[in-house]
């Protein structure tokens, strides 16, 4: 998340969260879950409820946020459990990734950087999907009022074509916009995309 503003923002959430107990997935994790399988990414893992769940259904997970309240917790959760899920705090508008992926979850990060920044990691994501792997993206897009959670160091609404453009000669298995009101009568307007890339996985790459 970028800058201080935004992880402050997000950290305060997540303690309210923790406190609660409210670990439910949000509609766009849920309906991420079902693709998530084999090696997953979760890049900007929030609180990591996402993560935790790919990794209870089996799936070898590293989930990473700049929240290290939410990193905290997620590593104790882990432990707790026994999953393979290894959580680390990260700046993730530099973070560059070593290994591939079958799945890489980005749901809700890339708009709290600048738009370069934001293409740029998603090109990197592209890159670490394993062939016949599956990407599930979501952000906010043109349209959307509400800008609390933001930094002044900037912020990229995309465009609302632009992630079904970037995905071009991948297998687009799901693109929806979804609105929903935000307080101070503003709104929220997000793309949600799910695609395969191109090719078979390797003999001897992880499955489900």
């Amino acid at each position: 998340m970028d800058g201080n503003h935004s992880i402050a923002f997000f950290d305060a959430q997540f303690r309210r969260q923790v406190a609660a107990g409210d670990y439910a997935l949000n509609p766009f994790e849920a309906a991420a879950l079902p693709h998530l399988h084999g090696t997953v990414l979760d890049y900007g893992c929030g609180l990591g409820n996402l993560a935790v769940q790919a990794a209870r259904r089996g799936c070898d997970v590293l989930a990473l946020d700049a929240s290290e309240t939410a990193i905290d917790h997620l590593r104790e959760l882990a432990s707790r459990e026994g999953l393979r899920l290894r959580a680390e705090a990260a700046d993730l508008r530099t973070f560059q990734l070593a290994g591939d992926f079958d799945a890489v979850a980005c749901i809700g990060l890339l708009m709290f950087f600048d738009c370069p920044t934001a293409l740029a990691q998603l090109s990197q994501l592209q890159a670490h999907v394993r062939p016949g792997g599956v990407a599930i993206v979501n952000v906010l897009v043109e349209g959307t009022t509400f800008m609390d959670m933001f930094s002044p160091e900037g912020h990229c609404l995309f465009g609302s074509d632009q992630l079904r453009e970037r995905f071009a000669g991948w297998d687009l298995m799901h693109v929806e916009q979804a609105e929903f009101p935000a307080p101070g009568g503003t709104r929220k307007i997000f793309v949600t995309l799910v695609a395969r890339k191109p090719g078979s996985p390797p003999p001897c790459a992880s499955s489900s």
